[in-house]
């Protein structure tokens, strides 16, 4: 095993296990079953992505590992990565405790739904790596980086936010939970924010994203905005 797919096995482990520490702790309880298949979901989903990088495209994998505030270049950036930060960790602790104290009643069947939403958001995300070999954790402009305007990119301009609502969205879901979803609202305007002053760093720094944003309409609800 090579030093990146190391570093990238090491980085699963130590997510899954702060993830099941966000889910059983406050839930104060390992007899969760929505827990556990939502877990079990998102680690094969990622676990997934991530060998399909190792065997197709380290050099993404390699930009994919550089993420969150610290890896941030710009001042903005690194105040809104830590507030997106924030939230997710709302989104499963919100949802534990909702679970403990019994607020939500949520069908099996519609946490099923949920885990399928993580899937489908997960999936798209992967479209997306397909797609665009410069998808970095940060961001920033390779120099070799070209506009890409096919795929998932045909659709909106920033198409891996919105895979990424919709499995955060169906994150409190697959957990059983209805008042997880309250921190969607911190996340989606954390990525909004996001989303506009990436826009603002491509159109100064990658030739030909100003006629790409003419382009494609939308930036990241296909027919609404």
């Amino acid at each position: 095993m090579n030093g990146l797919n190391g570093r990238a096995f090491g980085g699963i482990l130590k997510m899954m296990v702060f993830l099941a520490a966000l889910v059983f702790l406050p839930a104060w309880t390992v007899h969760y079953w929505q827990g556990w298949i939502c877990l079990l979901v998102f680690f094969a989903c990622v676990m997934g992505i991530t060998l399909h990088l190792m065997k197709n495209d380290p050099a993404l994998l390699e930009r994919r590992m550089s993420a969150g505030a610290s890896a941030e270049k710009e001042k903005s950036q690194k105040v809104i990565q830590a507030l997106t930060s924030m939230a997710f960790v709302a989104l499963f602790v919100v949802s534990s405790i909702d679970h403990r104290l019994g607020w939500s009643v949520v069908p099996a069947y519609v946490a099923i739904g949920g885990d399928a939403l993580i899937v489908l958001g997960l999936v798209f995300v992967f479209l997306v790596f397909k797609a665009n070999s410069f998808t970095s954790g940060i961001i920033e402009v390779a120099a070799d980086q070209t506009v890409i305007s096919t795929g998932p990119y045909g659709l909106v301009r920033h198409p891996m936010y919105l895979g990424a609502l919709l499995m955060l969205f169906g994150i409190p879901i697959a957990l059983g939970s209805w008042w997880g979803e309250v921190a969607m609202v911190p996340m989606i305007a954390g990525i909004v924010l996001r989303l506009l002053d990436e826009e603002k760093f491509l159109a100064r720094n990658l030739r030909g994203y100003d006629d790409y944003r003419h382009q494609v309409r939308y930036r990241l609800a296909p027919f609404l905005w």
